[in-house]
């Protein structure tokens, strides 16, 4: 991967501890996340940088009525730096509903993918929730993952007698 991107892409992570380089996290803390970033951004310069963070979920699991706090933080604090955020977060398989009180509050955009099993085949679904500042789709449609494509928007989902 670094050859494809050279020294454009710095990877930050908590998994990897074992590799002791500057980029992994000992403590998974959203200071010590929000210092490496901006470690980060300094090493690769002026200009506007996109962040990924996944998941943001992983931060709050033992504490999820910190997640507006640390999702709010977090949000300041980068938007200071210039980052474009692409944020990840877990959701409840029984309710899918958000994990952690708030995040959804501090979001300007969330894009929700969902899932089913019909007739025997996994149907991946995508709806914009929300979009701050512009107006967007508020329909669900259906999606493939296509090997060389990345995502394809198939169809619309038709209205059903449990949408009422």
């Amino acid at each position: 991967m670094e050859k494809h991107f050279g020294e454009r892409l710095i990877i930050i992570d908590a998994l990897m501890r074992e590799r002791e380089d500057e980029w992994s996290i000992i403590n998974v803390t959203p200071e010590e996340i929000i210092q490496k970033v901006i470690d980060g951004k300094q090493k690769l310069g002026s200009g506007r940088t996109r962040l990924v963070i996944d998941s943001i979920s992983a931060l709050f699991l033992d504490k999820p009525a910190m997640a507006r706090k640390i999702s709010y933080q977090m949000k300041r604090i980068l938007a200071k730096w210039h980052f474009t955020t692409i944020v990840t977060s877990q959701y409840a398989i029984t309710t899918s509903q958000a994990f952690g009180f708030g995040v959804e509050h501090v979001a300007d955009g969330i894009i929700r993918f969902r899932r089913v099993v019909k007739e025997g085949r996994l149907v991946k679904y995508v709806l914009i929730e929300k979009m701050r500042q512009t107006d967007h789709d508020r329909y669900v449609w259906e999606l493939e993952i296509v090997k060389g494509k990345g995502l394809v928007i198939l169809k619309r989902l038709e209205e059903r007698k449990e949408d009422f």
